[in-house]
């Protein structure tokens, strides 16, 4: 006992100090392999919704909840990781959130439809949430300033081979057993890594007391939940006209703005006495400012492009799920490879040489696919995956370091929350926005007696053609990214 308790003091005397290398590599390890498997379960999935919309018996729009509602539970979870990180050590939250993932999985197995699919979604969605930020804090505490592109772009080769390998093992198991051995093949894993962590890992924080502000957390679940549901709802309206809505589409959106600038004024409120559920003091930094905002951008445009991709190359190119998983495995495999290149880049050039041409890529492919149709090669889909692989890979690290390290130390867990937050919203809203665009230029197309192939490909056109305006909004934001000053953990720039 009196050891662990000397382990734990020098975590909070000197969390990077040399002696405690061994303990740290084996912490961060543990979490990167329960962070590969909760990866790996979101994108067996991604190409799993075309199939899903035929087997179960629903729209686009319905089945994008088992995504959308994946995002805006983690977007309602993740401002209490901020709270849980204060006041919690690193083996009791992590076991926490890999027991509920676990938990979710197995309910995702065993469901009959899709009202408990996205029930159990829900619940994977919550230890994810956890998981996330418990990365991103861990890695800034134990990673001293001068490493942390390296250990960035380390950590990006286990978030990119998962995502790679997720659609093709996704569409594998799709070609040839029940879409519920998905969820029968990530279990394992997840038990796995729950057995692992238990056997394993250490406490490297020092909890402290937060307090717990329950009209935030309300406030925030009205924020996040009231735009992302409205979004899904206009949709979900278009998807079936003839069937009326049970509330006005435009009230959860109104309920969420208003809820938003709440929950904003409740922050500003309680963060002068230290009891915020997310410290807007993080937004003080101008770098950071910056970067989150790029990753809205990114990440709207990123999640919007990767449900409509397998729409396109399934109901309109002709391919089945398992050459839609091929398709899309070199570019994430690219990813992979160039993580620790562009982290060791970032530690040596910064973060604006990498983000502006990672950002004009992502932007060129994205106006690439507003001319996509029936005849498009997949050959030419290949390539542009990749191109828009290379791109993330240049954007993803820096911004992720740069962000992170531009904020006091005492902030990381608000900062990594903040981040995660606005990261699944954007998500959620960009692919409610997307579904919502090609669904209303489709159902426009089809009313004019347009062939239905042709219709969906126009609407899928469409969609990517707001996703390709978006993006110039990244390029901009690129370039007044800068790497934080100072050598020293809490001393980031502004």
């Amino acid at each position: 006992m009196t050891m662990q308790a000397t382990m734990d003091e020098t975590a909070e005397i000197a969390p990077h100090h040399p002696d405690n290398a061994a303990r740290n590599r084996l912490v961060i390890a543990i979490l990167l392999v329960s962070t590969f498997v909760v990866f790996l379960n979101e994108t067996i999935m991604s190409v799993a919704i075309p199939h899903l919309m035929g087997d179960l018996g629903v729209t686009a729009s319905a089945a994008q909840w088992l995504t959308t509602a994946f995002l805006l539970t983690m977007a309602v979870v993740i401002p209490i990781t901020g709270f849980l990180l204060q006041r919690l050590n690193t083996r009791p939250i992590f076991l926490l959130a890999i027991s509920i993932f676990t938990a979710g999985t197995l309910v995702c197995a065993l469901s009959p439809g899709l009202e408990l699919l996205v029930a159990g979604r829900v619940i994977q969605a919550v230890g994810t949430a956890i998981m996330m930020p418990l990365l991103m804090t861990t890695v800034m505490t134990l990673v001293p300033p001068e490493a942390r592109g390296k250990t960035m772009g380390n950590i990006s080769i286990v978030m990119s081979v998962a995502p790679a390998i997720g659609p093709t093992i996704g569409g594998f198991i799709l070609n040839n057993f029940d879409w519920r051995f998905m969820f029968y093949f990530t279990l394992p894993i997840a038990i796995l890594a729950l057995v692992l962590g238990a056997a394993r890992i250490r406490n490297v924080s020092t909890p402290r007391y937060a307090p717990l502000d329950y009209l935030s957390v309300v406030l925030s679940a009205l924020a996040f939940g009231g735009l992302v549901y409205g979004l899904s709802g206009f949709g979900e309206s278009f998807a079936r006209p003839d069937e009326a809505t049970a509330i006005p589409l435009w009230l959860p959106i109104a309920i969420g703005v208003v809820a938003m600038a709440l929950f904003v004024w409740r922050q500003l409120g309680l963060q002068a006495e230290n009891k915020a559920l997310l410290d807007l003091r993080v937004f003080q930094s101008r770098n950071y400012t910056v970067s989150v905002s790029m990753m809205l951008v990114a990440m709207m445009t990123l999640f919007g492009s990767v449900i409509l991709l397998p729409i396109y190359t399934q109901n309109v190119v002709g391919l089945d799920t398992l050459q839609t998983g091929l398709l899309l495995l070199p570019g994430g495999l690219i990813m992979g490879l160039l993580g620790p290149v562009v982290g060791r880049l970032y530690d040596r050039v910064g973060p604006t040489v990498l983000a502006v041409p990672g950002a004009i890529l992502v932007s060129a492919v994205l106006w690439a696919l507003t001319m996509v149709g029936q005849d498009t090669s997949p050959w030419a889909l290949l390539a542009g995956h990749m191109v828009l692989s290379v791109g993330l890979a240049l954007i993803f690290t820096p911004v992720f370091t740069s962000s992170m390290g531009s904020v006091r130390m005492e902030l990381y867990s608000h900062a990594s929350a903040v981040l995660g937050s606005i990261q699944q919203l954007a998500g959620a809203a960009g692919i409610a926005l997307f579904i919502a665009l090609m669904t209303i230029r489709t159902a426009a197309l089809a009313a004019e007696g347009v062939d239905p192939v042709e219709a969906l490909a126009g609407g899928i056109r469409a969609a990517f053609l707001v996703g390709a305006i978006i993006s110039l909004f990244a390029i901009l934001a690129a370039f007044f990214i800068r790497k934080p000053e100072g050598g020293m953990p809490g001393h980031g720039g502004h």
